[in-house]
């Protein structure tokens, strides 16, 4: 089952890559006598959410990216999916999050400014709900008024963004185009990418600011929280894209 392959995937996430699974951990090993590792967890916890700490592993991640290839004459600009939200008390409570939008924002005007077509790539995140590229859809027509040539509704991951997409694309004859998503999520998307043979000119979003390590960057806040999770997600999934699907693992 896609849906319940695809919560699975989510779950997982979330009780593998700090900083969620910290605390839980934390109590674990107060309740079984291990002072010294529930310190550590929670001195990791407390880590995480200085911006100085998040703001450096999302740096390292958006840095260094590769620029067009030579030659790269995109014919298609493809949207990766992120998030959904639910719309307490809407009529239709699923709506794209804010981290698809962005997505969708930077890929219309990206679309308005080349008048390439656009494919829109993202599947169910949980059970019930209607597909991510389905709503991008919904939302590019709605809010951006450019109406998707392709919908891609069954990919579960970036790795399957990929292929799903690169599969669409060659019926169309397309090998070459611009991918659009965030610059800290771009280098785990170009190791799917490659492995779908198509070319592409990454299209990322503006870069996050760095830290400079002032005062400021050394004030506790949960959004480094969420941004240390983010970066996390990506060094954990890219590493896993370059080993295991690259071939490394055998």
């Amino acid at each position: 089952m896609p849906e319940l392959t695809s919560v699975a995937q989510s779950a997982a996430a979330v009780l593998l890559v700090p900083p969620v699974n910290l605390a839980p951990l934390a109590l674990a090993a107060v309740l079984l006598g291990w002072r010294r590792l529930a310190a550590a967890l929670l001195a990791l916890l407390a880590l995480l959410a200085l911006p100085a700490v998040s703001g450096t592993l999302l740096a390292g991640l958006e840095s260094g990216l590769p620029g067009a290839p030579a030659g790269a004459v995109p014919a298609a600009i493809i949207i990766l999916g992120g998030d959904v939200v639910d719309i307490a008390g809407a009529a239709d409570t699923i709506d794209v999050g804010s981290l698809t939008l962005e997505r969708l924002r930077a890929g219309a005007a990206l679309s308005r400014a080349t008048h390439l077509p656009v494919l829109a790539t993202g599947g169910v995140i949980e059970a019930g709900q209607p597909p991510v590229a389905e709503l991008m859809a919904r939302s590019l027509v709605a809010d951006f008024a450019i109406t998707p040539r392709w919908i891609e509704p069954a990919a579960r991951d970036t790795w399957e963004n990929a292929s799903r997409s690169a599969a669409m694309l060659r019926r169309d004859g397309i090998s070459t185009v611009y991918v659009v998503t965030h610059a800290w999520h771009m280098r785990r998307a170009l190791i799917a990418f490659a492995a779908s043979g198509l070319t592409v000119v990454p299209a990322p979003l503006p870069l996050d600011r760095p830290p400079d390590f002032s005062a400021r960057d050394f004030v506790p806040r949960v959004s480094s929280w969420r941004r240390g999770y983010y970066a996390l997600h990506e060094w954990i999934g890219g590493a896993w894209y370059a080993w295991v699907r690259g071939g490394g693992g055998g």
